[in-house]
C-alpha cells in the first residue's frame, strides 16, 4: 500500500481532511488534521481511520499504521508537533 492509497481512502472519509504520511512499504504514521474530528472522542477518531484500512492490516498488507487525528483548533494548540497546512 502507498501513501497515494492511503490519502485516498482518508479523504474519502474526511473530504476536509489535510494528511501527512511518514514510513514505507507496510509501516506508516499518519497525521490527521480536519474539523470533521470535532466531537469525537480520540478512540472514535482511530477506530474510524483503521476501519478504512481493516482488511490490509489483517492481510498483513499494511502492518503497522500510527494515527495522529486532531481538528485543527487542537493541532494549533500542541506546540512541537507536525505543522500541517490546510
Amino acid at each position: 500500500m502507498d501513501e497515494n492509497e492511503i490519502i485516498a481512502r482518508i479523504t474519502s472519509l474526511y473530504a476536509d481532511a489535510a494528511v501527512d504520511i511518514n514510513g514505507a512499504d507496510c509501516s506508516f504514521e499518519v497525521y490527521v488534521i480536519s474539523e470533521q474530528l470535532g466531537g469525537k472522542s480520540t478512540l472514535q477518531r482511530q477506530r474510524a481511520l483503521l476501519d478504512l484500512f481493516k482488511d490490509e492490516l489483517k492481510s498483513g498488507k499494511l502492518h503497522a499504521l500510527s494515527i495522529k487525528a486532531r481538528t485543527p483548533s487542537e493541532q494549533a494548540a500542541t506546540s512541537g508537533l507536525v505543522q500541517i497546512q490546510l
